[in-house]
């Protein structure tokens, strides 16, 4: 008979996240000097371009063109090639087997790299095909949205859409490297500049009284497209989601709970709903909310917390109104608790807040005053439009 045998090992990761201005521009060497740090000879390089991201900067594929010839003797540049921009991306695989036949076409190989320009929809596509190409194509992502620079492409997560369902196919793969490019945030919709903020919201809510603060106070300047405030919102958001993965103990979330999805469970099912016109950041400000909101009704929070943290939602300029209408949508919108549990697997877990930057995980959710707390929203959004 022979005997189990079994071993432990241990693999390290470590991925960096830089911050740059122009960063195709030729005299900027950060690109270069990334990609030769891991090899000093040609690497070959694969672009794959958000078209929203195409559009607002038309020069851009010229200008990475002009670079990788610059630095030909670390940079070999097969193609860049455009795909769709926005969670349309992530829906079902046509656009991931785009990027899978260039890997092929243009022999992407594991010493190799894939560098993925867009918002978090794009990023979250690309990283899933360099993910299962080779078993692991190393990814360089480089957002271009207020919401993938502080929270989407910071993480280790990759994903596409199925069967109807948020992120039902994907991958846990660090990236390479993340840059954080001020430039691509300037060209942004009004509406793409706040919505990311709801993630730095997010964090503040469950980890960071000071941060909630600092974003309350700076509210108005946020809502005014003030560059300063926003780049230490974006800097400080990014650094606790990476300490939330290097010191939390679950990067690959194998247990039951997952904080940096506060309000994320009715975020995912409402982006379904209005069939993906929500952008991410507005459904999570609206899920957050629904979630203070019960915490209130369950007396987790105080009546003051709540109304405070809704005036620092709606003085960035969000709307908070939850877009149900009938009682079937109510019961749709509920189902998400449920689809939110099978995703995760385990036992139901979903986080809530005992007070403005400390988290508290439930196991049930009342169902009766979840909805009582969809409706307590939707008043305090209709007297604060009136």
């Amino acid at each position: 008979m022979f005997k189990t045998i079994e071993r432990n090992f241990k693999v390290e990761y470590q991925y960096r996240l830089f911050f740059a201005q122009g960063l195709f521009k030729e005299d900027n060497t950060l690109f270069r000097d990334l990609v030769k740090g891991y090899k000093d000879e040609p690497v070959k390089l694969l672009f794959v371009i958000d078209s929203g991201v195409a559009g607002a900067h038309p020069s851009l594929m010229d200008e990475i063109s002009a670079y990788c010839r610059t630095y030909s003797e670390n940079l070999i540049h097969t193609q860049s090639i455009v795909v769709q921009g926005g969670e349309a991306c992530k829906n079902g695989e046509e656009h991931v087997n785009k990027v899978l036949n260039a890997i092929n076409e243009y022999a992407i190989c594991r010493h190799s790299f894939v560098v993925a320009i867009g918002g978090g929809a794009v990023i979250d596509m690309t990283g899933y095909a360099a993910a299962i190409a080779h078993r692991g194509v190393k990814l360089i992502r480089i957002p271009t949205t207020v919401l993938s620079q502080n929270d989407s492409a910071v993480g280790v997560k990759n994903s596409i859409n199925f069967f109807g369902k948020k992120n039902f196919v994907g991958t846990f793969a660090p990236p390479y490297a993340i840059i954080n490019d001020t430039d691509f945030l300037r060209t942004l919709e009004h509406r793409d500049w706040i919505s990311g903020v709801a993630e730095a919201l997010k964090v503040a809510l469950i980890k960071d009284i000071d941060f909630f603060k600092y974003l309350e106070d700076n509210a108005m300047k946020l809502a005014k497209r003030d560059m300063e405030a926003m780049q230490y919102t974006i800097y400080r958001c990014a650094e606790m989601h990476m300490d939330h993965i290097a010191e939390g103990g679950d990067p690959f979330e194998s247990g039951s709970s997952r904080p940096l999805d506060f309000g994320h469970w009715a975020a995912h099912k409402l982006e379904q709903m209005s069939h993906y016109a929500l952008r991410h950041g507005e459904a999570v400000a609206k899920g957050i909310v629904l979630d203070v909101a019960y915490a209130r009704l369950i007396g987790l929070i105080t009546e003051k917390d709540l109304y405070r943290i809704v005036s620092v939602f709606q003085n960035i300029g969000f709307d908070l109104s939850l877009p149900i209408g009938s009682e079937r949508e109510t019961d749709e919108l509920l189902k998400g608790i449920q689809e939110f549990r099978e995703h995760l697997g385990g036992q139901l877990t979903i986080t809530l807040i005992s007070a403005i930057g400390v988290k508290h995980d439930v196991h049930e959710i009342d169902g009766a005053l979840m909805k009582k707390a969809l409706n307590l929203v939707n008043e305090i959004s209709e007297s604060k439009a009136v």
